[in-house]
Formats: structure tokens, sequence, C-alpha cells
């Protein structure tokens, strides 16, 4: 531990009198002590771990450090010195991480950080395939897969299963380091995680700049902390420390896991890179905590199986932009012209999920509000990039000569050097992958170091200088979407000055290019390199090489670049071409393409591609049945086969749903359960399972009532010949004798592919079980499995009614002052105990019931509150019956609940384990519940029930995985009553 004596609240005197007591010390390296470290929030140890380990400690002389200002003053508490190291630690890191800087590091940027802070949003896990795609056009695409229903508070990160290594993803600007910032600023100021003796922050900025030096571990972290220099290294084996690896994509430190020699001493010197590796393998300070931040496409240089945990920081939701505008932005009108601005430019709304994009904007868009001017407000990133160039240009202007000058090409003419040689910068390291920069980087571009001193506090936000360790700097730019702006530029003088030594590189596209090479032949070039490209790093620098293109773009830029008329034409023909008939083309890259197209101001597709990207926010916006079309055309043009379709990730209509079935045909897995299908979606379905090319391979259709109609037009798709469906599922499909005569027939006409059929929760009738039963059992059909049980007449009910289930309340687990009427279905709350004999399943803390009915398969009940409030929700049997609140459904991990408010603006929230969140409020005031569990797919609904129309409107859906029957749970305030369902 960090401070032993602390730890157990002893002195030294104590310590050794406790070892000189007769006890046995144990002669060997404590093993407990290394792997289990005293945690401050597990309360005191037993007596017996106590002793065992202060006894080894003394024994291993660790307790009896020797440390300078002990040498000055042997009389003085070990406890006491080592305490007041740590606050000079604690002290020494909230001075220097209390501040949040937007821009570089000067005063006037400086604001505290927990005036300002906002908990971004991360989850745990990561979207498939992570790193193979451009990381903006991921965040602006790709539908990110949470593993559990609430997001992670960066101050747990480790929690709660205290797990050693931490991966923290997320693109560049996105608020990885200010998370970190935040975790270490709240421990330093004493507010959070206080069972952690030392936080160790390394960044990889500053560690390439002593990549080359050896040290030992010790050595290293007083390199950076020099606050520690006094600490004997023995301290690390005993104390629970965190170390933090900031900016993984930044190193340019080799990390070797598989031929590295092992380092298991902090004393033993060797090199950073050495050290890091056995600190990642657990080979050195095994007990240590690690957490490490990196972009996307970095995070891979750390083996999986050294990271314990995975997340993913996501950045802005759509109301958290609004947010960002309104808290940045004094003035409210402008505020809200600025946002508006922003919605209509779809392009501009996406990047604004990354907080750094978000100030860019308001930097640039305020500016022009503020001049009063004629100047157009950008509606591209190109030209949102051009007029933050231009402001930076103009800032430095007003702060060094005291003169907005309004003339942008002199401007540009006046600082046309520097800028140059930067974009130069930027575009060599873009092809190297880097984007932290140091001296001999700047000197490859032509930049001397006292040059980009200058510069760097003239172009203030525009290019970064940092004094790191020992007063070296590191360089890098406001942002890499940044980088690639100023790289495209590059490029584009390099054309117009026809240095052929650059242009080249986009050469490749074609075997024949002439000495003095088109425009059009560069930027086809740049499109083919771009598309070929393994991981898409080239794909937004694509986009501002096709923006910068543009004469009128150019116009802005004047003074840099000399404006050229051009005919884009031939480059916009070849962008179409290879989106239709590029067979090996991604989605991301054809969508990157169409969104070339709309830098470019094509607008043929521009419509389609914003719907497209609108679907891509399914958590956050609702969709028109007009956008999900829009979204179903831009799967099919892709022309990329999808290994999966799933239409329970979007939030949409009725109509919505069946407008994005076409999209079944280039897709090998069909997810379409519970989604309100009609006859026609089955007329599509149909036909796509007679296409020539159909790859759908398994389809899940179940909870949509198709009725026997809509299974007899399955059938006429399961008879073609070119159908090779595997797997088909219609459970719950309302699904008769008759619509199983049709399945069996097409199954008879073409009995290759079949080989599971799923007819649960139907009403097959003796004729239809043999019809298809008497299948399973013929030698030329491939059929294997057929699922028919919990069939029945009264599957035949619409929608979710078809599975009703009667409950009753169970009267031994009811609270005393619980009083059941009407057959164990009604629950009233009452002042004085009833005489209830005592029993071990009965709620003896809050005033709560279970059902008598255990709840497996698929059970629908509804549920109708009275007072001001309700608790409605699912528990299994082991739930506690004393205690304080952790026996509340909906509050441990053994339940889930519903939270009806009848005094809150009616507002409902679902509770889970630590999750809580409102859900908002039913429609009409309703004070009917409905809720819906289907146990073996993991999912708990809870819907409100239209008073007149018995309408459902989903609250939320708990999806997990659930180990054991489950029972309705009722928490009673007034009045409850299960309701009779016809």
């Amino acid at each position: 531990r960090l401070v032993i004596f602390s730890v157990f609240n002893i002195s030294r005197t104590e310590a050794e009198t406790a070892a000189s007591s007769g006890s046995s010390c144990v002669s060997m390296k404590s093993d407990w002590s290394l792997s289990h470290p005293p945690n401050l929030s597990d309360g005191p140890e037993p007596s017996n771990q106590r002793k065992l380990f202060i006894e080894t400690a003394l024994q291993d002389n660790v307790l009896d450090m020797g440390t300078r200002d002990l040498q000055q003053d042997s009389s003085q508490p070990v406890d006491e010195l080592l305490h007041r190291v740590s606050k000079r630690h604690k002290t020494s890191l909230k001075n220097k991480y209390e501040n949040l800087f937007e821009g570089i590091k000067a005063p006037e940027n400086r604001t505290l950080l927990n005036r300002i802070y906002t908990q971004l949003y991360i989850i745990e896990g990561e979207s498939e395939e992570v790193n193979k795609e451009h990381e903006v056009l991921q965040m602006e695409q790709t539908q990110r897969k949470s593993l559990q229903d609430s997001p992670i508070n960066c101050l747990d990160i480790f929690k709660p299963l205290q797990l050693r290594t931490v991966l923290t993803k997320g693109i560049a600007g996105i608020g990885k380091t200010v998370s970190v910032q935040k975790f270490i600023l709240d421990w330093a100021e004493v507010k959070a995680n206080q069972d952690v003796d030392f936080m160790f922050v390394l960044q990889f900025r500053e560690l390439n700049l002593i990549k080359d030096d050896q040290y030992s571990l010790h050595e290293l972290l007083c390199v950076f902390h020099p606050e520690l220099k006094d600490l004997d290294p023995k301290i690390y084996d005993v104390c629970k420390a965190v170390f933090i690896f900031d900016g993984l994509d930044e190193s340019r430190i080799p990390l070797e896991f598989e031929e590295c020699e092992k380092v298991s001493d902090v004393s033993l010197t060797s090199s950073v890179s050495v050290l890091m590796t056995n600190l990642f393998k657990g080979d050195l300070l095994p007990s240590a905590h690690i957490w490490i931040t990196s972009r996307p496409a970095a995070a891979n240089q750390i083996p999986p199986q050294f990271i314990n945990r995975v997340t993913e920081i996501q950045g802005f939701t759509d109301p958290q932009k609004e947010e960002y505008f309104r808290k940045r932005i004094s003035d409210q009108d402008q505020a809200q012209k600025i946002i508006s601005h922003i919605k209509t430019a779809r392009s501009l709304h996406i990047m604004c999920h990354i907080p750094v994009f978000c100030w860019i904007s308001s930097t640039v868009l305020q500016r022009i509000m503020d001049q009063d001017s004629d100047t157009e407000i950008p509606k591209t990133l190109t030209e949102m990039y051009s007029h933050f160039l231009l402001t930076q240009i103009n800032m430095k202007k007003e702060k060094y000569e005291e003169k907005d000058e309004r003339d942008t090409q002199k401007l540009l003419e006046s600082n046309r050097t520097m800028l140059l040689k930067l974009a130069e910068l930027a575009f060599n390291q873009l092809m190297k992958g880097n984007v932290m920069f140091y001296e001999d980087d700047l000197l490859d571009s032509g930049i001397d170091i006292t040059e980009a001193s200058v510069h760097s506090g003239i172009f203030t936000e525009i290019f970064r200088e940092e004094c790191v360790i020992y007063q070296r700097k590191v360089y890098c730019f406001v942002h890499l979407s940044f980088q690639e702006f100023l790289a495209a530029l590059y490029v584009l003088h390099c054309y117009q000055n026809q240095n052929t030594k650059v242009l080249q590189m986009f050469k490749a596209w074609c075997l024949q290019w002439s000495e003095n090479v088109k425009l059009e032949e560069l930027l086809c070039g740049a499109v083919h390199n771009a598309v070929h490209s393994k991981n898409g790093h080239l794909d937004l620098f694509l986009r501002f090489l096709l923006g910068i293109s543009l004469e009128a773009n150019q116009r802005i830029l004047q003074g840099l670049l000399t404006p050229t008329h051009t005919n884009l034409e031939k480059t916009i023909e070849y962008i179409n071409k290879v989106i239709k008939n590029y067979h090996g083309l991604s989605t991301d890259r054809s969508i990157n393409l169409l969104l070339c197209l709309f830098e470019m101001n094509n607008q043929s597709l521009s419509r389609e591609i914003q719907e497209y990207l609108k679907t891509k926010k399914v958590s956050q916006v609702k969709l028109s049945p007009g956008q999900c079309t829009a979204l179903a055309n831009m799967i099919l043009i892709s022309e990329e086969v999808l290994d999966e379709l799933d239409l329970k990730q979007y939030n949409t209509f009725k109509k919505g749903y069946s407008r994005l079935v076409p999209a079944v045909s280039v897709c090998r897995k069909a997810l379409l359960a519970d989604s309100n299908l009609t006859e026609e979606s089955c007329k599509i379905i149909s036909s796509a399972l007679q296409s020539v090319n159909s790859p759908l391979k398994y389809l899940d259709l179940s909870n949509n009532d198709l009725q026997d109609s809509g299974v007899e037009l399955l059938s006429a798709g399961l008879k073609s010949s070119h159908c090779k469906l595997q797997i088909l599922r219609l459970s719950g499909c309302m699904v008769t004798e008759e619509g199983c005569s049709s399945l069996a027939s097409a199954l008879k006409i073409n009995p290759s592919h079949l080989r599971e059929l799923d007819l649960t929760y139907n009403y097959p009738g003796e004729t239809g079980v043999k019809l298809l039963s008497d299948l399973v059992l013929d030698p030329h059909c491939k059929l294997e499995t057929l699922r028919m049980e919990h069939g029945g007449k009264s599957r035949m009910k619409t929608g979710l009614k078809k599975y009703a289930c009667y409950l009753t309340l169970d009267p031994n687990t009811a609270h005393t002052r619980l009083f059941l009427s009407e057959g164990n279905r009604k629950v009233k709350s009452v002042d004085k105990d009833l005489p209830y004999p005592d029993h071990p399943d009965r709620f003896k803390f809050c005033e709560q019931v279970l059902s008598v009915e255990s709840l497996t398969g698929r059970c629908y009940w509804e549920v109708e509150w009275g007072g001001n409030r309700a608790d409605i929700g699912v528990s299994y049997r082991g739930i506690s019956r004393t205690g304080g609140s952790e026996c509340w459904f909906g509050n441990n991990k053994l339940s889930w609940s519903l939270l009806c408010w009848g005094d809150r603006d009616f507002s409902h929230y679902v509770r889970h384990s630590t999750s809580y969140h409102c859900v908002g409020s039913p429609p009409l005031w309703s004070r009917r519940v409905g809720v819906y569990l289907d146990h073996p797919d993991g999912a708990l609904s809870f819907y409100s029930v239209s008073p007149d129309t018995d309408t459902l409107t989903r609250f939320h859906t708990f999806r997990t995985t659930f180990t054991e029957p489950l029972y309705a749970g009722l928490r009673v305030y007034h009045h409850l009553s299960v309701c009779e369902i016809e």
C-alpha cells in the first residue's frame, strides 16, 4: 500500500511492537499482499490477514523504508512522511489537471474543468470491425451496440470487477484525454477512487521523447512525477496503483509482446519499450491497474489477451450537441441560429458528435454572424474548415496588429509561406499515420524550430505547440480532420505548381498519365487510392480534396491557391461508376463517395445521403417511413451483401419497418421479428427468396401477425429452386393448419435447403402438425428441426395478447401492510400490519409482492395502478426480503422494474441495478401498463396501454440473458390490479 501504517491506522512503533511480540514471521514474499492489496472501500481486513500482511511486510523491510527525509529526521513516523508525499503528489496532479483548455494552453483559453465538464457517453464493448474503417465515418454511420443498458461513468472505469487493464477507444477529439483528466482530478481532490494510493500519468507524446533512454520503472515514474523521488521502490509491490497511458495512437515506441525480455523488478533498468511491454503483459507489477486510451485504428498494438475490458467513448448525442452550443455561446438567440443552421447542414451536424468540431463550428459561425457581413454561412466541411483557417489568422491580426483584416486574399498572402509549410507537414505525416510531430518532422518539411514556436503562438488553434518532459516541445494540429484538410490543400497546391513528386502518389489508378496531368485525372487517382485503402484513412482527406477542387472554395482560399475553373463532371461520373459497379466496395467506402459528391455540390444523391445518415442515429431519432425508404435504397446502392439486417435497431413507425424490408435482398441474415410486417412485406420477401443471386439463409419473421395469407406468399418463395433459405422462424405469426399446408407443399417441391422451422406459439392443429412432422421423417427433405410447442387457439389473438398469461399474487410473499383481494389479483396498501403468518418468502422491508406463477417462455400481462406511484416489474425468486433499498424491485441485479409516477409530470422511469433513467410519459395519461417477457430471447418490454383503444406504446426494452424463471413483482404505494386480457 501507499501508506502501510495509514491503511491499518497504526504507527511505526506499533508495527515494530507487533513484529517483536513473539509471533512467527512468514519468510517469503506475500503473494496475498501483491494480488490482494487492502482496499479501503472494503472495510477492515480480518485480523489474521491484517497481521500476516504487517509481519510479511516487515520481514521484507517494506515498512522500514528509508527516505531522504526520514534520514534527516528519524523520529518522524513513516506513515506521516509517506502521507506528506502522497499529499504532495495529489497537489501536483491537481495543479496540472484542474484547468481545461480549448485551443492552445494559454491563460485566455483556461477554464476550470469542474465548471464545464459534461459526462461523455461511454459504453462497454465496441462495434464489430472497429479498426478497419476510417474513424470519423464510423461514428457517422455505425450504430454502436452497447453490451449493457447503461453508459459507464469514467470514474468507474475499473468497476465493478476491479479489472487490471482497461482499453478505452475513441476517435480524435472525442474526449479521451478529458475523461482521463476528470478521473485524475477527482482522485486528487479526494472525491473518488480513494482506495487508490497512486495514480501515475504517462502520455505517449512525452514517452516518445525518451524512448531511446534506459530507466528502471521507478526512475521513469520520477521523471514524470518528481515528487515521488524519495519513495523506496519497494512500495510499488504493496500499494494499489493506477497507471494511465494516454494516447496510444501517438506512440512511436515499438511494443514487442512476443519477443520481449522479461522484467519483473521495478529497480531493474531497461528501455522504455521493455518496461511498458512488461507492464501491459503483467510481468511487472501484476497487481497494478492500467488504463490505456487510443484512437481505434491504433488500439490493436496491444494483443487482446492482455486487455480485460474494452470501452468506447461515443462523444455527444444530439441533445448534448445543442447543450454545448447553448453553454458556450452566451447570446442564446445566436446560439439557436447556429444550432438551426447546423441541423440543416447534415454533414456538419453529424460531425458535431466530436466535441472539438463543435468548438470549430461555434468559432467560425459566431465570427461570421458577429461581423454581420455578406459572407455565405458554410454548409460543407470544406467551407467550414476554410473559414476556420481564415478566422484563426484574422485573430492573429487582431491580437498582434490590432487590425481586423477583411481582405482575406491579403490575409492569406501575408501568411502563405508558413501555411504551405504546415500543409506540407500535414500531408507528409498523414501519409505516415502520425498525428504528433517533433523537431525532426518539422525540419523535414522545411520548418525551423524557432519559426514554429513563433507561428504556433500566432496561429493559435491551427497548430499547437506544447512543452512536455524536460521542456521539450511536441506539435500537433487542432484535430486530425484539420490535418487532413491542410494535407488536401497541399496536394492541390502541388498540382497548381506541378510538383510531380507528390502527384505521382495518385497515379496508380490508370497506366496512362500525361506529363501535364489534368486535375480530373489527379482526383480520380485520389478516389482510386481511397477506395482501395485498407483502413479508410484517406476518406476524409479525399472529401476535402474534392471540396477544395471547387472554384468557389478556391476563391475562399485565394492567396494560398489560384482559383481555377475546372470541369469536374468526369470525376463525378467516375465516382458514380465506382459506387454502382465496384462489387468489392464496402458500405463505408460507398457512403464516403456519396459524401464526396455532396462536398462537390452535386445534389443528385444528397437527399439519400442525409436520410441514410439519419438512420444511423437510431437511438435518438425516430425515422419517418420516407427516411426508411431512403435507407433501404442506400443499402441496395452499396451492392455489398450484408451479413445481418436487424430491424430492431431502428426506431420508426409501423409503416417504416415495411419500407426497410427491400434490403433483405442483399443480406444473409434478416431479423425482422416484431416489426408489424404487412402482406406487401411478405410479397417483397418472397420475391427476394426467388432471386437468382439471393443470399438469404436465415429469416426471422416471429411476432408478426402474418396469418395464413402471408405464409402462403412466403411459401411461393420457398418453392423456388433459387431459394437457399436454411432457417425460418415464424413463431407467433397466427399460423393455422392452412398455413402449415402451404409450407409443407413448398418444402416437398424444394426440399434441399431448409433445415430448421420454428412454428411455436401458433395454432397448427393436428393436421398441420402431421403434415410437417412427416417431412422431418422424409429422407429426401433436409428439414431436421421442427418446433411447434406452445400452440393453441389462444395464439390467434393479434399483437402481444397472444402471449397473455393468468397471474395471481402470492400472499406468502406479501408485506404485512398489503391487503390482497379479488382472488389475489388486486392489492392495496393499508396503515396497519395484517395478521399474516411468518414465512421466509415474505417481504419485510418494503411493501412488495411477487406472483405465484413463474414466468418462462413468452408471457404478457397488464397491470392498472392508482395513487401517485407504483413499481411494476419482474424478479428472480432469490431477491432479498430484508435489508435496505437493495431489496426494491429494479434496485439490484436480480430484478427489473418500471417506476410509474403520478406527481412528476407523469414521467416514468426504468431501473435495473445501477441503471436508472426516464423513459417519458404515457400517452393520454394512461395508468395501465403492459409487460412482455420473452425469456429465451432475453427481452423484457414495458408498454403504456391506451385506455380507449388498447393500443400499446413501448416505454423501454431491457435486453439481457435470463438464467432462471422470473416472477411478476409489484411495489405498492396505493393500489394495483392485475388486469383481465380478452
